[in-house]
């Protein structure tokens, strides 16, 4: 059963139970207070009544049955010395006459109503006992028909059922409909999430224009939940992506170390296994200069998957989330050692260092190894990537954050590449094949920029060079000793 048509049930139940209940509280009110307005009719009507003697026969008076008859009463009267009955004329008329109890049930019966049936009417009848000196004398019957009254008490039933069946099938009526109208934004969900487990689209939102109640904040709840999902589902696509990507570039990557290092081992095998006569007019003297440039091949192959292996490391714990300690780093004395450092590196261009002293007394927040290996990749690439000319390091203070710039004279880049330059194993189309390197160190730099809460700027034209420009939050202290 649907939730509307249980909505449906259980308020028709309550309804009906309501009106049940109203319904018998209404009709038994009627009746007590119609029953006891009679009841205190004939009691008021009772005490009226006066006596007189028809002969030897002790009667009403006529004014006393006048007026019963006239307030549609029915009077008998027995008297217990003769037995003798005396009924009023409209029970003459009629042909009634009421029951005398046994002189047994008197006492029960005296000052009490009682209900008969004489001729298909049901009567209300009050009795009540005269007696002198203890002795009884006079039995006193009056009685009312109360056909109006049950006829009455009829039509009110039939009222409250009918009335109560009509409003039962009203309310139900309008109570589904209402349901179904309060339900229907719940289908709308249920379509939505249905057709999203169908299909591939989380771009399905719900068109809900009700009030803010229950259902409309259910809606929106669960068009929070699509949109969330939808991100959710897009960023995992792109991550899948990227790992494809990932793992492709490295298995390309790997394949021609790999392949260099099988071939310079198979030649060393095949020249240094075969026998003596079978060498091909090859001395000592050059089979060890192809051994030495094959071992040297190795050797250099070796140290690119050493350092891509790395690097790869070095992205996969920035992938899992994992960071490092931070402590305040003097930042003078890092550079310093940076820029010393950096002559001795293979390089074919000028290396010029700026002005370092502003740094003094200048800490950031951060990991000093990292940082060094930062600041390592951005020269090694300038260097890389700048066959002749100068590539130079000079820092600059700007609002609470320091600039530490690295610029070359290199062949530079088009400014449509720069987005993509701080992806893995992305590199330039003009130095793919010109210079080595696997295209994950500027992806290592950004990272560690980014654990710092810093950012990076780039400036190249293709012919011209490239500037980096690593911006990092600074602290102060006192000035260095």
């Amino acid at each position: 059963m649907s939730i509307r048509l249980r909505l449906t049930a259980w308020y028709t139940g309550i309804l009906f139970v309501t009106l049940l209940a109203f319904s018998s509280a209404v009709y038994g009110f009627v009746h007590l207070y119609t029953y006891e307005e009679l009841k205190q009719r004939i009691v008021n009507q009772v005490d009226k009544v006066a006596f007189g003697t028809n002969g030897f026969e002790i009667v009403p008076s006529k004014d006393s049955a006048d007026r019963l008859e006239a307030a549609d009463l029915y009077m008998q009267n027995y008297s217990f010395h003769n037995g003798q009955i005396w009924r009023s004329d409209n029970m003459l008329y009629s042909g009634l006459q009421f029951e005398i109890p046994s002189t047994n049930n008197i006492a029960k019966a005296n000052n009490a109503f009682t209900r008969v049936h004489l001729n298909g009417s049901t009567f209300l009848v009050y009795q009540t006992a005269f007696t002198d000196s203890n002795k009884l004398v006079l039995w006193l019957q009056v009685g009312a028909n109360t056909r109006t009254i049950e006829q009455t008490l009829d039509r009110l039933q039939s009222i409250l059922i009918m009335g109560s069946a009509a409003t039962l099938v009203i309310a139900s009526t309008l109570g589904l409909f209402l349901a179904r109208k309060s339900m229907k934004p719940i289908g709308k969900v249920t379509e939505a999430a249905d057709l999203i487990q169908k299909g591939t689209d989380l771009s399905v939102r719900i068109e809900y224009d009700g009030p803010e109640d229950e259902i409309g904040q259910l809606i929106g709840t669960f068009n929070g939940m699509l949109e969330r999902t939808e991100g959710f589902y897009k960023e995992l696509e792109d991550a899948y992506a990227a790992q494809r990507r990932f793992v492709s570039d490295a298995s390309h990557e790997l394949r021609t170390p790999l392949t260099t290092i099988r071939g310079n081992v198979d030649l060393l095998q095949k020249m240094w296994t075969e026998a003596p006569g079978e060498r091909a007019n090859m001395d000592e003297e050059t089979m060890k200069q192809i051994s030495a440039e094959a071992v040297g091949d190795i050797s250099d192959e070796a140290k690119r998957m050493s350092r891509l292996v790395s690097d790869m490391l070095s992205l996969a714990r920035a992938d899992t989330g994992q960071t490092f300690e931070r402590d305040p780093v003097p930042l003078q004395p890092l550079v310093e050692e940076v820029a010393r450092r950096a002559q001795f590196l293979e390089k074919t261009a000028e290396w010029h260092v700026g002005e370092l002293s502003v740094l003094n007394g200048v800490y950031v927040e951060g990991n000093k190894d990292y940082l060094q290996q930062m600041l390592f990749i951005f020269i090694e690439n300038a260097f890389k990537y700048t066959p002749e000319g100068e590539v130079s390091l000079d820092v600059v203070l700007y609002r609470g954050q320091v600039g530490i710039r690295i610029a070359d004279t290199g062949i530079g880049m088009d400014k449509d590449e720069v987005p993509f330059i701080f992806e893995r194993f992305y590199r330039a189309d003009q130095s793919r094949g010109v210079t080595s390197g696997t295209g994950l160190g500027l992806s290592i730099a950004k990272w560690i920029i980014d654990e710092h809460k810093g950012s990076v700027e780039v400036v190249t034209r293709r012919g011209e060079g490239s500037t980096f420009i690593v911006w990092l939050p600074i602290i102060f202290a006192p000035p260095l000793e």
